[in-house]
Parts: structure tokens; sequence; C-alpha cells
């Protein structure tokens, strides 16, 4: 049946590197242009649009992947991903997450139960959970948004445009603001005002 798959995308204009070492459910659609190389597995009714290519070993289950996006070893499961957005090696998407147009997310990095914002970038090593993040935000390698007090998780927000240093620890909940910047290695217990730069553990304004 796999066989069968694989030969029926192939007529389709889908490029298939190694049809030996591909797994693609019955119930699965991809776009014309598309490129699925060796090691990939797409499960669970997702599509994948056009122009798509799929690198080695990536995972992907019960998600949408649009136009022109490039997974690059990544897994992806229960989420969308809007065009033009690349995911790097060994990243995991998960749990209702929607990343947009547009957006980086690095190596290592996992995203959970989140929206990502058009033109953000997500550096190497991050985890960013229950958190929604606006458009042309940055952040630093090995940040991470602390969601889960022992009890209860809760979610950040970061706004359009702000710059989150690396190794930031963001202590949900906590929303920081429009342009906001935080130092590299801050502890960020409270909300950001727009427009602020905080730095320290635990962060204050340095503006």
């Amino acid at each position: 049946m796999n066989q069968l798959n694989i030969n029926k995308h192939k007529k389709n204009g889908v490029n298939i590197i190694d049809i030996k070492n591909v797994y693609i459910d019955d119930d699965v659609k991809i776009g014309i242009g598309t490129t699925v190389e060796p090691g990939v597995h797409i499960k669970n009714g997702s599509q994948i649009g056009k122009n798509v290519i799929i690198r080695p070993n990536s995972q992907i289950s019960n998600s949408v992947i649009s136009d022109n996006c490039e997974i690059d070893g990544a897994i992806i499961r229960d989420s969308e991903i809007s065009n033009n957005v690349f995911a790097g090696t060994n990243s995991l998407i998960r749990d209702g997450s929607y990343i947009k147009k547009y957006c980086k997310i690095g190596n290592l990095v996992e995203v959970k139960n989140s929206i990502i914002g058009e033109k953000s970038t997500i550096s190497h090593f991050s985890y960013i959970g229950d958190s929604t993040i606006g458009e042309n935000v940055n952040i630093g390698a090995s940040t991470v948004t602390c969601n889960y007090d022992g009890e209860k998780k809760h979610r950040t927000v970061i706004e359009k445009g702000a710059f989150i240093g690396a190794g930031s620890m963001i202590i949900a909940p906590v929303t920081i603001g429009k342009n906001a910047k935080t130092g590299a290695g801050s502890v960020i217990r409270k909300d950001v005002l727009s427009n602020d730069i905080v730095a320290g553990v635990p962060a204050k304004s340095i503006k």
C-alpha cells in the first residue's frame, strides 16, 4: 500500500528521492513540486503544500504544511505551518501550534501550543510553550518560557517587535510589550512595558 501511495504522488509531480525509504499514509495530500527526501514519515491526514522541501528524517503527523516551506529533519505534530517557514533539525512543533508566514524555527527548538507571528525567529535550543508571539520578534538561543508552576500551566505573550536576549527565562504568566528588549540571561517575572529594556536576575528596567 505504501508503494502505491508513493507512486501516486510521483505521478502527481512530487519528487520522492528514495521510494524505498519513505512512508506516506494513504490519506496524505502533497502538492506539486514538493521534494521528499529519505527517511521521511508523513502520517494521519497531513496536508503538504507546493514546492516544499522535506529533508531526511522529518516526521509530520496530522499537520498542515503550506507552500514553499523547508522542513529540515523536524518533527511536526497536530500543528499548522504557513508559507515560507523554515523548521530546523531536531525541532519539535506540537500540540496545536500555529507558525505564521516567513518564520524561522531553529535547530533543537520546541514549540508547544503556541502561535508564532509572521517573520519571527526562534533560535536554537529554545522552548516556547503556551505562548503567543507577535510578528517580527527575535527570540535568542536557549530562551525558555517557564509555563508550569507545579499545578497549572500559564501563557506568555511577547508582542510585536520584541527582542529576547539569549538565555532569557520568562516566568509565565507574563507579557512583554511591543519593541521591548531583554538582556541575555535575564529572568523575567513581571510584565515588561512596550519599548522598555530590562536585564538581570530578576530583570529590571535599565532604560
